[in-house]
């Protein structure tokens, strides 16, 4: 494995997810630029096929060694990493990095387990710990991470806490691609008034399943109503109140892309609270950062 001095003179810097992937070359100066951006997720690549793939990201720039992150680590991927239990910090992830070749590592996941609740993340802690470590985030900040499988997590004193997954960016898929509602959700969700008016509904009720059909039956009625926007806000709003329930009514810190913090942002305010948006692509990039500062 190739010493610091290697990781000084920048690096490949890799979130490889399950459908999409994404590399950035980091220099030295701390500066990123855009390498690729591909939908070469995990699932995509072919049996045995990985060994090319890291072959054309290393031709990306040669020379430079890999920091892989995301769904790359999982046993869906190309080498299992595994999961450091919470709570963890940057220390404890860059001491469970795994090597599968030379001047290449790949970012293990986070695990919560208590009792029987038990929650993974593999890809976000990347962006928690830059966003904690660069002073983004306060230490003990509540974060939400939207996205398909929303998280949210509890900092502690700078370190990934308890934590807590929320469906809500599968489940909308899941119903505009099947069953009697898929038609309804084939919109562009707006921050609008049904928007509003489905975050109000999943903020203070717990009958998501049997609202979900009232879209269905009002327009089977004739009631006009942006039908793709209320479902999100009823999601979201039922994601928000689940993420409440569990960490206490308190700021939050939103972290991921501007089209989905803003929904999550409108939610908290009609919920009373305060929130921060903060970049994905950005905290993920400090991460990184981060974690090739500590290489041996």
């Amino acid at each position: 494995m190739a010493g610091p001095a290697t990781w000084r003179q920048g690096f490949i810097a890799v979130d490889w997810g399950t459908t999409n992937r994404r590399a950035w070359a980091v220099e030295p100066s701390g500066d990123t630029s855009d390498l690729l951006e591909d939908g070469m997720g995990v699932l995509k690549v072919a049996p045995g096929g990985y060994t090319g793939e890291i072959d054309r990201l290393r031709a990306l720039w040669p020379g430079k060694p890999l920091l892989l992150a995301g769904m790359i680590g999982s046993n869906r991927g190309w080498v299992d990493a595994r999961y450091v239990p919470a709570p963890a910090g940057l220390e404890a992830l860059a001491a469970a990095l795994r090597r599968p070749a030379e001047d290449t590592v790949i970012v293990p996941g986070v695990s919560w387990r208590d009792e029987r609740q038990a929650d993974v993340m593999r890809g976000e802690e990347v962006q928690l710990l830059g966003a904690a470590a660069s002073g983004l985030i306060p230490p003990d900040a509540l974060v939400c991470h939207p996205g398909t499988h929303a998280k949210w997590v509890q900092m502690e004193d700078g370190a990934i806490g308890p934590f807590r997954t929320v469906m809500t960016g599968e489940l909308f898929a899941m119903l505009g691609r099947h069953g009697i509602l898929q038609d309804r959700l084939a919109g562009t969700v707006s921050l609008n008034d049904d928007f509003r008016r489905g975050a109000d509904h999943g903020l203070a009720n717990t009958d998501l399943t049997a609202e979900l059909f009232s879209i269905r039956a009002r327009f089977l009625l004739g009631v006009q109503e942006d039908s793709a926007s209320f479902a999100s806000g009823l999601l979201i709003g039922t994601d928000v109140r689940t993420g409440l329930d569990r960490f206490g009514r308190k700021p939050v810190a939103l972290i991921g892309r501007s089209d989905l913090t803003v929904l999550y942002a409108e939610t908290l305010k009609l919920a009373g609270l305060d929130s921060t948006q903060l970049d994905g692509e950005r905290a993920f990039l400090l991460g990184a950062q981060a974690l090739a500062e500590r290489l041996k």
